[in-house]
């Protein structure tokens, strides 16, 4: 870091001097000279615990789906079992729904506005508590729905499949985002 006049328990760069400190060099200015962080659409290093924890939550979930409760695969138990109670069901699906449209549209939103500091002080903080919220009574109205099938194991296996469900969500894209490029902006 180059030196500079100390203000108020920081330093000053001083960009308009011949030199920086004592020396008469032109040193280059410290935001041009840093290296810069790799961009986020540079694809980073997975470590294989990382994608072992993945394969094994898609895994799970696969065996839950393709299996359901031994004679049936889940599926076929969600539209034709007569023990599920369908009306707390629906309602879950209906919370699932609506957090899905909520977490597209702030998505949406988040990137159509041009700076980064803008971006989540939209509707995304915003929405975080009505999100969180939704989650939690689609998972006790699923819970609620399916305990007379898996009894005590409806909660791993609920776990298991929104677990599945994270892994999955980032992958799904609605679309390529190009990075806006703004020449003329004074802030």
């Amino acid at each position: 870091m180059s030196g500079g006049t100390p203000v108020g328990g920081g330093y000053m760069r001083q960009r308009h001097s011949q030199g920086y400190a004592s020396s008469g060099d032109d040193l280059e200015d410290d935001a041009c000279s840093r290296s810069r962080p790799a961009s986020p659409t540079s694809p980073r290093n997975r470590k294989w615990i990382e994608i072992m924890e993945n394969f094994l939550w898609l895994a799970s979930a696969t065996f839950i789906i393709y299996y359901g409760d031994g004679h049936s695969n889940l599926i076929y138990l969600l539209w034709h079992d007569g023990r599920i109670r369908r009306l707390p069901l629906y309602l879950g699906m209906v919370g699932v729904g609506l957090n899905v449209v909520i977490f597209f549209y702030s998505s949406m939103s988040a990137w159509s506005v041009r700076r980064l500091d803008e971006k989540w002080e939209l509707n995304s903080i915003s929405a975080l508590p009505f999100v969180t919220l939704l989650g939690l009574v689609a998972f006790c109205l699923f819970s609620f729905a399916l305990w007379p099938i898996w009894s005590f194991l409806t909660l791993p296996l609920l776990f298991t499949l929104f677990m599945a469900c994270m892994v999955i969500f980032p992958y799904i894209s609605t679309g390529t985002f190009q990075p806006q490029y703004d020449m003329f902006r004074t802030d």
